[in-house]
């Protein structure tokens, strides 16, 4: 029987994602920040949780997510774009509720059933999948995209609720969709190692009755490791009501963005990554 067990037990961590809402991302997944520096405190809401999203074991990338707005504020990642399905499943972070539940993510009907957490609890910690029920004009947009990874597990990962933003759909399905797939693609070329930070800024708007900001403005910015001797950047921002990016230097964008928030000079990588 104990065999038995393990072997559930086993099979179940297959399809279970794994996020932990840590202390800091210095001490637990610094990996996806160029040479481990972070962006620094001006980007910090007035309640953030700091997640470490993991699968089957490994962490995949890592999120500063604002409590209040419902939203993330970034999503770090290493850029690995390979062919493959996109995930359907939706999941949420057990930790966001408390530091006693699972380190997984877990689907909405895991935790109110598995786990006894009321509906209440969970979407008082979060977004949930019902508040992008019904959308007119947005939809559930990636700030870190399934599809910059090369296989299922990184693509799952992707597919929490702590990653999305409601996003104008037609900026998702065009505009922003052509920059994650097709300039990408051409601005990556001869790197060895490409670090992004996507992010995106709290706008004046809500969905789901107040309980989740429509971000006003979109973002990302990408450091890439040529070789030993060559850096470069880029990075793009969108108005969240218009099917248009604007190409910026990473200078321009932490310019844009110290306005935008408002808590003084952004800085998004280590000063090596070329501003200009």
């Amino acid at each position: 029987m104990l065999w038995l067990l393990l072997l559930q037990v086993s099979a179940s961590c297959l399809w279970l994602g794994h996020s932990e809402v840590v202390k800091s991302f210095e001490t637990s997944c610094p990996q996806f920040f160029f040479r481990e520096i972070l962006p620094n405190e001006a980007l910090e809401p007035q309640n953030p949780a700091w997640i470490c999203q993991r699968y089957k074991n490994q962490y995949y990338f890592a999120t500063l997510y604002d409590r209040k707005m419902r939203i993330p504020v970034y999503s770090a990642y290493i850029y690995q774009p390979g062919p493959g399905k996109r995930p359907k499943t939706w999941l949420v972070e057990p930790q966001l509720i408390g530091p006693t539940y699972p380190k997984t993510m877990e689907k909405e009907w895991t935790l109110l059933n598995r786990y006894n957490v009321s509906l209440e609890n969970l979407s008082q910690s979060q977004a949930i999948l019902h508040d992008y029920k019904n959308l007119t004009g947005l939809n559930r947009g990636h700030l870190n995209p399934n599809g910059h990874h090369d296989d299922y597990s990184s693509r799952i990962a992707t597919f929490t609720l702590t990653n999305i933003v409601p996003q104008d759909e037609k900026l998702n399905g065009g505009a922003w969709n052509n920059y994650e797939q097709q300039m990408m693609i051409r601005r990556t070329q001869g790197c060895e190692t490409t670090y992004v930070i996507v992010g995106a800024v709290p706008g004046n708007n809500y969905i789901a009755k107040g309980r989740v900001n429509k971000p006003s403005h979109l973002w990302s910015a990408a450091c890439c490791v040529v070789d030993n001797n060559y850096i470069k950047a880029w990075a793009v921002i969108a108005e969240n009501d218009k099917n248009q990016v604007q190409l910026l230097t990473l200078g321009e964008l932490e310019d844009t963005l110290s306005e935008l928030y408002g808590r003084g000079q952004v800085s998004l990588f280590d000063s090596d990554c070329p501003r200009e």
